[in-house]
């Protein structure tokens, strides 16, 4: 569970990232071969960014895995992926775990790295051992100060004290946002689960949540008088969709979503509301972006 996260710092820390995520991920593996007749299995908490844009379908073409977005598209305001065939919009499908893996971030990436040499290494010493992709993680306990942990602890920190909001591309980008309570059950089920070998589960709510509905919510909440703008610019390694395909988790290990947004969202910002308001450093954080050409419109 021990790595560095985010999409947007990771573009520009790199070194940080792969020292953390990588070579952190090594260190623990020689030490668990080392010890490997004491250890009978191994979960890495990976993540949907291994997918990159993941899984979508043309009425006409099928199903497609779009690169990244152009330059040219964002900057028009094309946030939508279309076919590569027909140049008709595609539909976000539920991304499965035999997805093509397309990392779009050098987080995605480092988690790609993290998954493989988990189970790789595992294996290879008779090891059991599983890989959680968990989609968007949240719940009361994450951090309200880093800006790079998730939009709802920056909107709700900002809501809270009735600071602008500012929206990238057009709101209507979203997410599988799973609660934490849920995450804890699936590395709980995976502990408890006596199958032999290695396997690679989604972890989500297996529904898609807006970013409008997610502020939407959040002002609601606190009565807010944040001024929100949807600004048109958009962060360089962000993803334009994502839902996880829950099937395989469902199937052997029993996993079911129990707590959905409209219900975790409410949890979660009552425990902000417990909360000390800490330092906002998201202004700061987009300053870091723009400077190196991440944050562009």
């Amino acid at each position: 569970l021990a790595a560095e996260t985010g999409t947007g710092q990771s573009m520009y820390a790199i070194e940080n990232y792969c020292d953390v995520n990588i070579r952190g991920t090594a260190v623990l593996l020689e030490e668990i071969l080392a010890l490997k007749s004491q250890i009978k299995k191994v979960i890495i908490a990976s993540s949907r960014a291994v997918y990159g844009e993941g899984k979508y379908r043309c009425v006409t073409h099928g199903i497609k895995y779009p690169n990244s977005r152009t330059a040219a598209a964002m900057q028009s305001a094309q946030f939508e992926h279309i076919c590569d065939q027909c140049q008709e919009k595609l539909v976000v499908v539920p991304t499965d775990e035999n997805s093509m893996l397309k990392p779009q971030s050098i987080y995605g990436v480092t988690k790609l790295s993290q998954e493989q040499l988990v189970l790789n290494a595992a294996a290879s010493a008779g090891i059991d051992a599983v890989a959680l992709r968990f989609q968007n993680v949240y719940g009361p306990g994450q951090s309200l100060s880093n800006p790079y942990t998730g939009i709802l602890s920056i909107f709700s920190s900002r809501a809270r004290e009735n600071k602008p909001i500012s929206i990238f591309e057009d709101g209507l980008e979203s997410r599988d946002f799973v609660y934490i309570d849920d995450v804890v059950e699936s590395i709980y089920l995976s502990l408890v689960d006596t199958s032999s070998g290695q396997f690679v589960f989604n972890v989500g709510s297996g529904r898609l949540t807006t970013v409008n509905q997610v502020v939407g919510a959040i002002i609601e909440f606190f009565s807010s008088k944040s001024v929100v703008t949807v600004t048109g610019e958009y962060r360089v390694g962000d993803i334009r969709h994502n839902v996880g395909d829950l099937n395989a988790i469902s199937n052997q290990l029993k996993f079911k979503p129990t707590v959905f947004f409209s219900e975790g969202v409410k949890n979660f910002l009552n425990w902000v509301q417990s909360q000390t308001a800490g330092t906002d450093k998201y202004d700061k954080s987009l300053d870091e972006l723009r400077s190196r050409g991440l944050l562009k419109k």
